[in-house]
């Protein structure tokens, strides 16, 4: 009966063991604190700076409170553990265990208790808080990301993508202007000057759209549709304010003070077309 009892308890250890570890890989960074709630001062006795180097010492990308944080994770803060160091009243030790929570507050891992008998504060801490981590060596952790995690990472690369894209057609159309601007200045020496200089407003002018667009909502932006009502473009958000790229065509639609603009090449002739958008 007793050794039932006993496989019973050691089956269960394992499977709690093996649940933990696999709880804590589905998380890819550790938060420490500044300060932890039984010390006085911020990073009293090198604490803090010993927890983050222990972390990492164990596989963790452990990151210490108030640092520049990663995008991934301030777009899903449910990939960060926040850790904390818990003392243990004793009378004659000092007993520390690790604490580490989820995005929701849960705790999610307990450590065993580390033991010191030093009388001096910060050989008693430093020696507990190393006994401590050590039952973390045994997690033998490594970070596996699940499906919503690599979502979220593929969207901040598309993000990074796409403003990448827009850098790189403004820097094309800025590039062609300063093309455009020289072929003018020769111009004007050649015919004549006033013809040159209202060229390029007249270009503007002739190619402005007199009827209304009206924007409606789509899935990451909107199309803009006639009086018909007809889609005459479908313009996708950025990562810049007011401005968007446009589907199937190399072209940007950007807002530049109270007009919004279509800027797109023809025939190697940057062209631009003020739009009467109604969102």
């Amino acid at each position: 009966m007793k050794t039932r009892f006993f496989l019973v308890l050691i089956t269960l250890f394992m499977v709690s063991s093996t649940f933990s570890q696999v709880n804590l890989n589905d998380y890819k960074y550790v938060i420490v604190p500044n300060k932890f709630d039984f010390l006085k001062e911020k990073n009293q006795y090198q604490l803090n700076a010993l927890a983050q180097f222990l972390f990492r010492k164990y596989g963790f990308n452990a990151l210490m409170e108030g640092d520049g944080y990663p995008e991934d994770m301030v777009l899903n803060r449910c990939l960060t553990l926040k850790s904390d160091v818990i003392k243990d009243s004793g009378l004659f030790k000092t007993k520390l265990t690790v604490e580490l929570k989820d995005c929701n507050d849960r705790v999610v891992y307990t450590s065993e208790i580390g033991e010191s008998r030093e009388k001096e504060y910060a050989k008693a801490y430093n020696e507990a808080l190393r006994e401590a981590f050590k039952s973390l060596e045994t997690l033998n952790y490594e970070y596996q990301p699940k499906k919503t995690n690599v979502v979220a990472v593929q969207a901040v690369e598309t993000k990074a993508e796409v403003s990448k894209e827009i850098a790189t057609l403004k820097e094309e159309i800025a590039s062609l202007k300063r093309e455009k601007q020289a072929e003018v200045k020769e111009t004007k020496v050649a015919v004549v000057p006033v013809k040159t200089v209202k060229s390029e407003e007249s270009n503007v002018k002739e190619s402005v759209s007199g009827g209304v667009l009206y924007a409606q909502v789509i899935e990451n932006g909107f199309q803009l549709v006639d009086s018909t009502p007809k889609v005459i473009y479908r313009i996708l958000k950025t990562g810049l304010e007011n401005t968007f790229l446009v589907e199937n065509k190399q072209a940007i639609v950007y807002k530049k003070g109270n007009l919004w603009v279509l800027e797109y090449y023809a025939n190697s002739a940057l062209k631009m077309e003020e739009l009467n958008i109604k969102f």
